[in-house]
């Protein structure tokens, strides 16, 4: 797979993530306003239909009190998108190599124990016992 593939396909990830956070603060902003609207959306808004966002979006179009709503979610969904993506490439690749980091040194502990430690022990009997028997 070719690094703008991969762009694309991540590009559309965290499209559909942000109108799914923009329905959630548009679902909870109805809840104080207008608490009828707000169980609607959520309703309209359960059962998997929110996976793509584009066709979500489209969908609610066509429902009559759906318009608005949907208008609503676009606006909040730009300003989430505006306020949080110039940090994102930054924020995943530290959280990649952190995470990475991690995950290497755990499986370092685990290849550099002996069978016994790893059968009879869990991480912490192991190291008291190695600092008992110096």
């Amino acid at each position: 797979m070719q690094p703008k593939d991969i762009a694309k396909d991540t590009a559309k990830v965290v499209q559909n993530f942000l109108t799914y956070k923009a329905v959630q603060l548009v679902i909870a902003q109805l809840a104080e306003t207008n608490p009828s609207e707000s169980i609607w959306l959520r309703q309209y808004s359960s059962g998997g239909k929110l996976r793509d966002a584009e066709v979500y979006l489209r969908d609610i179009m066509s429902e009559p009190r759906g318009k608005e709503l949907a208008l609503r979610i676009m606006t909040v969904r730009d300003s989430m998108a505006e306020q949080t993506l110039e940090f994102l490439p930054e924020i995943i690749a530290s959280g990649v190599k952190k995470d990475n980091l991690a995950h290497r040194r755990h499986l370092l502990e685990r290849l550099t124990q002996s069978p016994d430690e790893t059968i009879n022990l869990d991480p912490s009997e192991a190291n008291s016992e190695t600092e008992d028997s110096d």
